[in-house]
């Protein structure tokens, strides 16, 4: 993520904060990085962080957001990619793995390392589970446009599958494995979705 910037000057101190907060989550999780960290990295006055970010779960849930609009927006632009056709919507999607994966420094689903770290019920805990909700949603409803006999369970499998496809991109460092995650997927979207008429 690189921070926006006004017009020939510096990003605002809040671009900063998130700035440097999305590269240390990312990199350690957000438990593993303190607050005293992010203030001495970003470059800002204590207070300067806490106007803008009153808790570190505010920091948190922004950082949250910060990777929701990436990872959310590079699965619909590779969607978009593979053309108008729902059913190659939903394998094109995969693209979007194998760019995540290959990319330096990458340490997996950001949702998924988050969730795994805070408590269930928290704030934290309920931006991750809402991601993954939000994204089974938008693949159950290309599911239904690709016409499956089971949109639901097909959005899950699908989901399942990037979100393990994600997971061994960390654990095998494997070039192949998005590769294996697309092909899947092009299985499950044939078996699932009826081919188009004539």
């Amino acid at each position: 993520m690189a921070a926006t910037t006004p017009a020939g000057g510096r990003p605002s101190a809040r671009e900063r904060i998130l700035e440097t907060a999305f590269r240390l989550f990312y990199a350690h999780g957000p438990r593993g990085v303190g607050v005293d960290t992010v203030i001495a990295e970003s470059g800002v006055a204590k207070a300067t962080l806490y106007k803008h970010f009153p808790r570190k779960d505010d920091l948190v849930l922004a950082y949250l957001d910060t990777v929701d609009q990436a990872w959310f927006g590079a699965l619909r632009a590779a969607a978009r990619a593979a053309g108008d056709d729902p059913r190659d919507q939903l394998v094109g999607m995969f693209d979007a793995l194998g760019t995540a994966c290959r990319r330096e420094g990458y340490h997996g689903c950001a949702f998924i390392n988050t969730a795994a770290e805070s408590a269930p019920g928290s704030d934290v805990h309920a931006r991750t589970v809402e991601h993954k909700t939000v994204v089974r949603a938008w693949v159950t409803d290309l599911a239904r446009r690709a016409g499956a006999r089971d949109p639901d369970r097909l959005a899950r499998q699908l989901t399942l599958l990037l979100d393990g496809g994600l997971a061994a991109g960390v654990l095998e460092a494997d070039p192949a494995a998005p590769a294996e995650a697309r092909a899947a997927a092009e299985a499950l979207v044939a078996a699932a979705c009826p081919p188009p008429p004539g």
